[in-house]
């Protein structure tokens, strides 16, 4: 032993030792308060992590606010990840969010601290020399990870300022010691972290290599670690010697000699992974590229294979466990000797030598589990009763984010299971599934009045009766948000679930026993496959009962030991059903969450095994649950389920007519599919309806029963289906018979696909509702009199003209393989959103739309909506610097055509603005903002139109009744029309119905599609089509007729007036496009998008009437005359700029004096080119005129 010793101080002292230079186990950082910043490399990347372990050493030589470390996403100037404190508490951040513990560092005292957390956890940990000290709760999120590639500092907190250069920020750095930091990609339990306490971190480890510093290192004997795991990288050298011999040893084999001919009694060699040799060495430390390259055999030497290098990696086992840094300079002294075996030389490359500790090997041949030994925390139940006054959109995200708020303020405890019911008094009438929505309402005047339930979870810091006080006092005080108030009365009891019992589960993952295990504990257990991966369950109590009970396991990191393609093996009993269709369902969620469709075969696996359930076993509600899930989830994929359409309809109705359960209906529901299934009396039978609302692909539909035929629409259903009491006469014979009617409904279409209707050349019909259907069993119901009453909704609303036909699914057509088919069914459209079909048998039935009216597509909708903007957007400038130029220039406004000008540009630049605004607006969701902005854009939107017919009117009193026309207060009563209409129509809309204005969007729909476009608007068919449609037609009408009367007012003047025939065919047009814009006759464009060239129509539209004020701008500023002269005499410089005595401010001012005598002036008519037709009548009353204007 002496020996050795001596022989590792020669090695030591002697030898050269590469990758020991780099390492910085037993080095400190000293931050004495002069710059000094740590900071991660920019090639040391940090990848997104779910979990992670964080642990550095740190001592405090000061007590003043301090920074351990600082890790910030790129681009974000919020701290991802964490550490800091001062003299009296410690602060712990993630994902921007920060928490305080009241506990301070002793000054000079070395402390371990590390940091834990895992996105199915949703807890971060702290730990303090191995302790566990506090968990802190961080709001889960699916599949929440840590930002990727972010900056990394120790002992100060930073930025990074424009050009990407991390920067140091004072008055938080540390004066102090840091030492050891380390990240690894796994949360480690309490046991583990006192395990692996010297263990080189997987993501950021403590080497050089990867920290950028301008103070260096300090070495620190008293940074003792002893480890034994230990992890080498290097490159060798193979070179032969002048007698090559035999080359047949694996590079394995050889590595593993000369190893343990080297190494020490002490230092056993494990594992070794060797490259295949290649004449280039690349001097890197890539293991996983390194186990790539080695084959399943042992790579052997070769006469081709000598005078080479290759690549190894090898696990090393010291025993006794030693210094790390000793180890570490040891065993690169030892590997820098060159070694001789047989005719070949191996040397090991210096600076490629890496030598790490490592984590401790994982042995074991049953799933390990952590257990927790800590004390239960304490629980409470919470009843509330609130009276909230205001009118939030969403009541029930208010109450749950304001008793968070009061609660979880300090971090004590967390607020679990909050359900809010809202009571609407009895008087209102609901039906089943309906009425038991969570909330339910009661009106007293402006008030409101809520129920809330939920747990705390307090980690048992106070006792009970101080927990009591705290939410008591916490929850009673009066909350004042705005306009929302909030008062509560409050019941809090303690309650003391019991822990959940040790289970045994059997499932695809293998068999896994669940320890006992505190409620609200979510249990960590080692996957049986692959052992390095990590399964939890979650021991969860139940708002309904106060108890605990296990949750489903989450097996997201373990591999299962069997596939689909092992079903066929199993065979199904009345005893083991159940249990088959669980490991149905896992393996189908486990690819589907691996792939985004199942494969043919495992198709036809999946359906032909849960036949066989349904054949051989009665279905209870529990399995009935699971098997309408597994169904859902194929039909939500991209699982092309044609070929087995028609056996999973099959399925389900045989389903429904087996199943056993003892209340008179059952339902069972999955996302987009549902099924309710009713024992009837037939004697008593007086018809049923059965109705589904608040479809979405994510969430489960809402269904109701009525034991009653309504022949009626009802609202806020997407489908309802109502059988006639005279059914009766087709329902089974029999005492023993028992009649069962089975519906059923698809929010999908993917199990109705009709080879006609999906080929777009053959047919123009496509499908246009959900599916929707309901049978009897052992009966076959055709040719009643008393028909069956459908009522669709549409998921495209119709537009004038289209057409929509009733249809059910035929399951004969086409061969077997099924298609839709009208016979037997009358349509009868409701709406432009609903459809009744009338059939006179049960089936499947839909509503089909007629296509073949060539609808914008996708793209051409996105494109539209694209230039409409940017028209806006453009406009809004233009018409920006027309207001400016004529408010500036007082002799540009002095005439009625300029001041009618001015109030247009403003209509119009209002209207540009807010529908710039509005999907901005309509995006926070507030319903007042939402009316706001759609009345607003109403308002602009009619005064625009308006002025654009006072323009008209005003072209009518200039140009055709020249003669004998007087108005008093001319500009007075243009201004009171054209401004007092639109809010006349907007206030008679708000008052009669202020929700006809709102979102494009119904309430249900916005809170699942939040990625759907919203839009504030009038959502009122009738309102529509009253005070935008016919109004603007009404204006655009007599728009038109003024323009073709001044038109022939211009060819008469000119037939007229000789000299007038020398304007030019170009001044001419120009002259026409103006009065276009003015009157806003390209509007009328709309009116005639139809028919196939509908969309070349839609695109004329958009771009002549989104740029309309950019034109007005082109031709009553920049073509002007006038309008260039006053730039010029105003805004030009040099030989550019106009004395501002000029003969045209001569000929203004002449004309200003006599302006008395003009009723009114057309330079609206766009130009100087048409001042020939200016002359208007001279007022007799030019006193009384002058008052007018």
């Amino acid at each position: 032993m002496s020996r050795t010793i001596c022989l590792c101080i020669l090695l030591s002292v002697f030898l050269p030792v590469a990758s020991v230079s780099t390492s910085l186990w037993g080095k400190k950082v000293q931050l004495n308060g002069y710059p000094c910043m740590w900071q991660l490399q920019p090639h040391a990347l940090v990848p997104a992590l779910e979990e992670l372990t964080v642990c550095i050493l740190i001592r405090c030589h000061l007590a003043t606010q301090w920074t351990g470390f600082d890790y910030k996403a790129p681009g974000s100037s919020n701290i991802e990840l964490g550490l800091g404190g001062t003299s009296a508490q410690l602060t712990v951040w993630m994902f921007g969010e920060q928490w305080h513990l009241e506990k301070g560092l002793n000054l000079t005292e070395w402390y371990s601290v590390c940091l834990t957390w895992s996105s199915r956890a949703g807890r971060l940990k702290l730990y303090i020399n191995g302790s566990s000290q506090h968990e802190f709760p961080v709001n889960p999120t699916k599949n929440q990870k840590l930002a990727p590639n972010g900056t990394l500092t120790l002992g100060v907190s930073h930025y990074v300022d424009a050009n990407g250069e991390v920067q140091q920020m004072d008055g938080n750095n540390l004066i102090g010691e840091i030492g050891l930091f380390r990240v690894w990609s796994k949360e480690w339990s309490s046991e583990k972290l006192s395990m692996q306490s010297c263990a080189d971190g997987d993501v950021v480890n403590w080497d050089q290599r990867q920290w950028k510093y301008a103070c260096a290192p300090k070495t620190d004997n008293s940074l003792h670690c002893a480890w034994s795991y230990y992890n080498i990288k290097m490159w060798i050298f193979i070179v032969h010697s002048t007698k090559p011999g035999n080359c047949s040893l694996s590079l394995e084999t050889v590595t593993r000699n000369w190893l343990r001919s080297i190494f020490h009694p002490n230092i056993s060699v494990h594992d070794i992974f060797v490259s295949s040799p290649s004449h280039i060495c690349h001097v890197v430390n890539n293991s996983a590229a390194l186990r790539a390259q080695q084959p399943q055999g042992s790579t052997t030497l070769s006469n081709y294979t000598c005078d080479k290098c290759f690549s190894c990696e090898v696990h090393v086992n010291v025993n006794p466990a030693a210094n790390v840094k000793a180890v570490q300079t040891d065993i690169t002294a030892l590997l820098s000797l060159t070694f001789s075996f047989d005719f070949l030389n191996l040397t090991a490359e210096p600076d490629s030598i890496n030598i790490s500790p490592v984590e401790l090997p994982f042995v074991a041949t049953d799933p390990s589990t952590t257990v927790s030994t800590d004390k239960p925390d304490t629980f409470f139940r919470v009843n509330l009763t609130l009276r909230m006054s205001g009118t939030p959109s969403n009541p029930k995200d208010v109450i749950e984010k304001w008793v968070k708020k009061a609660l979880e303020i300090n971090g004590t405890m967390v607020v679990l299971n909050l359900i809010t019911t809202e009571n609407v008094g009895r008087t209102m009438e609901q039906n089943t599934e309906v009425a038991t929505s969570r909330c339910q309402q009661k009106q007293q005047v402006t008030k409101k009045i809520y129920y809330c339930a939920f747990h705390v979870q307090e980690y048992s810091i106070n006792s009970v009766a101080e927990v009591k006080t705290y939410i008591n006092d916490a929850l009673t005080s009066k909350y004042v948000n705005g306009s929302i108030t909030i008062k509560a009365t409050a019941k809090i009891e303690q309650i003391e679930p019991e822990n959940c019992l040790e289970e045994i589960t059997s499932t695809i993952y293998g068999i896994y026993i669940w320890p006992e295990t505190f409620p609200q504990v979510k249990q960590e257990m080692g996957c049986d496959k692959p052992h390095s991966g990590r399964a939890f369950r979650l021991c969860k109590l139940d708002i309904e009962t106060d108890r605990a009970s296990w949750a489903k396991p989450d097996m997201t990191d373990c591999t299962p030991r069997v596939t689909i393609s092992d079903l066929g093996n199993i065979t199904v009993t009345t005893d083991n059903a159940a249990k088959v269709v669980d490991i149905i369902q896992d393996l189908v969620d486990v690819q589907l969450g691996n792939s985004a469709e199942l494969s043919s075969s495992e198709l036809d696996s999946v359906v032909e095994k849960l036949g066989e359930v349904i054949d051989v076993s009665f279905i209870n509600t529990d399995v009935g649950g699971n098997i309408v899930n597994i169904i859902s989830n194929i039909l939500l994929s991209e699982t092309n389920v044609t070929p087995v359409a028609n056996v999973v309809l099959n399925l389900t109705d045989r389903m429904g007519d087996t199943m056993d359960f003892q209340s008179e209906s059952v339902s069972l529901t999955a996302p987009s599919l549902a099924l309710s299934i009713i024992n009837v009396d037939p004697n008593g039978f007086a018809g049923l309806t059965f109705g589904v609302s608040s479809i979405s692909s994510l969430l489960n539909p809402k269904t109701f029963v009525n034991q009653s035929f309504v022949n009626d629409p009802l609202p806020e259903t997407v489908a309802t289906i109502s059988l006639p009491s005279a059914l009766h006469t087709f329902f089974p014979s029999g005492d023993g018979e028992t009649t069962r009617v089975q519906f059923q409904f698809y929010g999908t279409h993917d199990l109705f696909q009709d080879p006609c209707t999906n080929n777009s050349t053959q047919s123009n019909w496509t499908l246009n509702s959900y599916i929707i259907s309901a049978s009897i069993n052992n009966s076959h119901i055709r040719n009643l009199t008393d028909r069956v009453v459908v009522t669709l909704r549409h998921q495209t609303p119709t537009q004038p003209g289209d057409k929509v036909q009733c249809r059910f699914w035929d399951f004969q057509k086409n061969g077997g393989q099924g298609g839709w088919n009208s016979r037997g069914c009358k349509t009868r459209s409701i709406s432009s959103n609903q459809t009744s079909c009338l059939c006179d048998h049960l089936t499947h039935f839909a509503v089909l739309l007629d296509v073949s009216r060539a609808p914008i597509s996708e793209a051409d909708s996105q494109i539209l909506t694209v230039i409409s903007y940017i028209g806006c957007g453009i406009s809004s400038i233009f018409l920006g610097i027309t207001l400016l130029t004529y408010l500036a220039f007082d002799k540009l406004r002095r005439d009625y055509p300029s001041r009618i000008l001015i109030n247009l540009s403003v209509a119009l630049l209002g209207l540009s603005m807010i529908f710039l605004l509005d999907s901005w607006l309509s995006s926070f969701s507030n319903y007042h903002l939402c009316i706001a902005t759609a009345a607003t854009l109403h308002y602009f939107l009619l005064a625009s139109f308006t002025w654009m017919g006072l323009e008209a009117v005003h072209m009518y009193f200039a140009l055709v009744k020249v003669f004998n026309i007087y108005v008093s207060f001319y500009t007075l009563k243009f201004c009171a029309v054209g401004w007092g209409i639109p809010l006349v129509i907007v206030s008679l809309v708000l008052a009669i119905n202020k929700d006809a204005y709102g979102t494009s969007l119904p309430e249900e729909d916005v809170m699942v599609l939040q990625s759907t476009a919203q839009f504030c608007w009038l959502q009122n068919d009738v309102f529509f089509y009253v005070t935008v449609v016919t109004f603007i037609l009404l204006i655009l009408l007599c728009n038109a007729s003024v323009f073709i009367m001044v038109l022939i007012q211009i060819r008469q003047m000119k037939v007229n007036k000789p000299s007038a025939k020398s304007s030019s065919p170009l001044n001419d047009l120009r002259a026409v496009a103006s009065l276009t814009v003015l009157l806003g006759l390209t509007w009328s464009i709309g009116f005639f998008s139809f028919g196939s060239g509908r969309v070349v129509l839609l695109y004329l539209f958009s771009i002549f009437n989104s740029l309309q004020g950019f034109f007005v701008f082109f031709f009553h500023c920049l073509m002007k005359e006038n309008v260039r002269k006053q730039w010029r005499v105003h805004l030009c410089c040099g030989r550019f700029k106009l004395s501002d005595y000029s003969d045209w401010s001569r000929s203004v001012t002449l004309g200003d004096r006599f302006k008395k005598q003009n009723l009114v002036n057309s330079d609206s008519l766009a130009s100087d080119d048409t001042s020939s037709i200016r002359k208007v009548s001279n007022s007799t009353a030019s006193n009384q005129h002058h008052q007018g204007a």
